[in-house]
């Protein structure tokens, strides 16, 4: 059961860039200022994008696949005490792809508002400069690494219409590429974007039939627009 509080401590869900670090938003940097608590994936990382912008570090808490659950719980126990609390990733925006669901789950629950400051994703950026159109899309994220539970969601793809857009990690790109091309139609146009929005930043355009062998030597993050 759910149990109401009144009280002015919020959970705020908040973007941070993806890359350059020109992509933080003002918004952004007040929200982390002004919060009692930062749940993040890496203290590390998150400390050093506080230090570049002058923000006094409030206490931070682990909050990555293997400790979500407890951390959320850290989370709803500052709330509880009065202090608003922040929800950021390594970049981009928490819950997609990310962990941050069961933090925002745990602190509705329990009656406190939650509120999103907004901020890059790589799934927009990719669909923007991939350049396929304002159709609708399906975003799958990261696709299981083996196994009959890969094969299922390839073979959904395979009857899939929509724009298909995937997160793929580099010593995984090729392989998915090529799994891609054996399980839809193979002239089907494709964007893998790389390094969104940082220095070695590259978008390379073809066809599914192409894409593995054009990606055979790949570095960073990926973004795989279909």
């Amino acid at each position: 059961m759910s149990t109401t509080i009144t009280t002015v401590a919020k959970l705020h869900v908040v973007g941070t860039p993806i890359g350059n670090l020109g992509d933080f938003s003002p918004r952004a940097q007040e929200t982390l200022g002004s919060v009692g608590l930062i749940a993040c994936e890496d203290t590390r990382r998150t400390g050093l994008l506080l230090a570049k912008h002058g923000i006094t570090n409030p206490g931070m808490v682990v909050m990555n696949e293997h400790t979500e659950q407890r951390a959320a719980e850290r989370v709803v126990e500052a709330l509880v005490g009065g202090q608003s609390v922040a929800v950021v990733t390594d970049a981009g925006m928490p819950v997609i792809s990310d962990p941050g669901a069961v933090a925002v789950a745990a602190a509705v629950d329990a009656g406190f508002e939650v509120v999103v400051v907004p901020g890059p994703t790589a799934v927009s950026a990719a669909l923007a400069v991939a350049g396929f159109g304002s159709g609708r899309y399906v975003f799958e994220g990261f696709l299981p690494r083996k196994g009959r539970e890969r094969q299922a969601r390839l073979g959904e793809l395979a009857n899939e219409q929509r724009i298909i857009v995937l997160y793929e990690a580099p010593h995984r790109v090729e392989r998915t590429l090529t799994d891609l091309a054996d399980m839809l139609d193979s002239s089907r146009r494709c964007v893998t974007a790389r390094e969104l929005t940082k220095m070695h930043e590259n978008v390379w355009r073809g066809t599914l039939a192409d894409a593995a062998p054009a990606n055979a030597e790949p570095r960073g993050e990926y973004v795989i627009v279909v």
